[in-house]
C-alpha cells in the first residue's frame, strides 16, 4: 500500500487517478484546501492531519504501508511572506512529524514534493538541479529544509527519498472530473481562463519590461497527469531499489510568458481577454525554465503534453467545474 498525503489536493488527486491503477492507495488528508470528492472511489480515505502523530499512528498500524507520498504543503509565496510561522510549521514541523512516525514502522522509502522556489532567483537561462539553491521567501526556505534534512536522514537512519521540484504545474485530468481548484486562485492559467469565462474583469501582467522577447515573465508550464507520472516513476525507481536518494526538476524544458499564455488561452476558447499592464511583483524572476534531463535520462520520463493540450484540458474542467 502507498500512503498519499494531501492526495485531495490539486496535485494529489491527479496522482492518485494513475497510481490506483498498480498500487493500492490509502489517501490522508484533512480537506483544509483538498476536496473529498476528488479522491479517487477506489482509494481508501482517511481524514486527517498531517501534524497529529495520533492521526498518523493510526494509519501506519491499520495498514501496510510500503512508501509515503507527500503533497500536504501550504504554497503560496505571498502568504508565506506575511505569515511564515503557518509555513515553518506545517512544511517543515508536521513533516518532521510524519517522518517520524514512518521511521518508527519501518517506511523507508519517501516522495517529497519540493519546488522551484528553492533556486530563488538563479542567475542560468536553464536551471539544472545543480544550480545553486538560494530561495527567496519562506515557502522556498521550507521546502529547502526538508531536502536538507532527508538528506542527513539518509545517512542516519537509511531513509530512500525521491525529491521532485516542481515549475507552473496547470491542466486537468482527461475526462475533465478533476482539475484545479484553489481559493484564492493565484496560477496564471485559471485565472485566465476564469477572466475568458466572465469571471473576473480583466487580467493583469505584472510587469512588461522584462528582457524576454515580449517583455513578461517566462515560466516552465509542465501538465499535471506528467506530472504524476514523473512521481509513480520516482517510486517505481525506490520500491525497485534503483534508486536510494534522488533530486529531480520537472518541467518542459521549454518557458512561455505570460502574453504567450494568454494568447494560447485565447485561442483555445475563442474570447478575447481585456489585459492590463501592472506593476511588476518583487520577487519576480525575469525567467524560470527547467531542464529535465536528469530524470529523463535516469528513469526515462519525459513530457508528453504542450502548452495547448495544458490549456485545452484545463478550460475542458473549468466549463464542468463540480468543486
Amino acid at each position: 500500500m502507498i500512503l498519499v498525503i494531501g492526495g485531495a489536493g490539486y496535485i494529489g488527486s491527479h496522482l492518485v487517478k494513475e497510481l490506483i491503477k498498480k498500487e493500492t492507495v490509502v489517501v490522508l488528508d484533512n480537506l483544509s484546501t483538498g476536496h473529498r470528492v476528488a479522491v479517487d472511489q477506489k482509494a481508501i480515505f482517511v481524514e486527517g492531519n498531517l501534524g497529529n502523530e495520533d492521526d498518523l499512528k493510526s494509519v501506519f498500524s491499520k495498514y501496510p504501508i510500503k512508501a509515503v507520498m507527500h503533497f500536504a504543503a501550504n504554497s503560496l509565496v505571498g502568504e508565506s511572506v506575511i505569515n511564515p510561522l503557518k509555513y515553518y510549521e506545517n512544511n517543515v514541523g508536521d513533516t518532521l512529524t510524519l517522518l517520524k512516525v514512518m521511521l518508527r514502522h519501518n517506511v523507508k522509502n519517501f516522495i517529497f514534493s519540493s519546488t522551484a522556489a528553492t533556486y530563488g532567483i538563479p542567475n542560468v537561462d536553464i536551471i539544472s538541479e545543480s544550480t545553486v539553491t538560494n530561495p527567496i521567501n519562506p515557502y522556498g526556505r521550507s521546502k529547502l529544509m526538508i531536502e536538507q534534512i532527508l538528506a542527513d536522514y539518509a545517512k542516519a537512519y537509511d531513509l530512500n527519498y525521491v525529491v521532485l521540484r516542481y515549475f507552473n504545474a496547470a491542466g486537468a485530468f482527461q475526462t475533465g472530473e478533476i482539475g484545479e481548484s484553489h481559493n484564492p486562485e493565484t496560477h496564471l492559467i485559471p485565472i485566465v481562463l476564469q477572466h475568458l469565462a466572465g469571471q473576473r474583469e480583466k487580467v493583469s501582467v505584472f510587469g512588461s519590461d522584462y528582457e524576454t522577447p515580449d517583455g513578461s515573465c517566462i515560466r516552465d508550464y509542465i501538465h499535471v497527469m506528467d506530472l504524476a507520472n514523473a512521481h509513480i516513476l520516482a517510486l517505481e525507481s525506490l520500491l525497485e531499489g534503483r534508486n536510494k536518494t534522488a533530486t529531480y526538476n520537472l518541467g518542459n524544458g521549454l518557458g512561455y510568458s505570460v502574453k504567450e499564455v494568454i494568447e494560447t488561452c485565447e485561442q483555445v476558447t475563442g474570447v478575447k481577454a481585456n489585459v492590463e499592464i501592472a506593476e511588476r511583483r518583487e520577487g519576480d524572476p525575469g525567467k524560470l525554465v527547467a531542464s529535465s534531463a536528469k530524470i529523463f535520462e535516469e528513469l526515462g520520463w519525459n513530457t508528453e503534453r504542450d502548452l495547448t493540450e495544458i490549456i485545452q484540458s484545463a478550460w475542458n474542467w473549468h466549463q464542468n467545474q463540480k468543486y
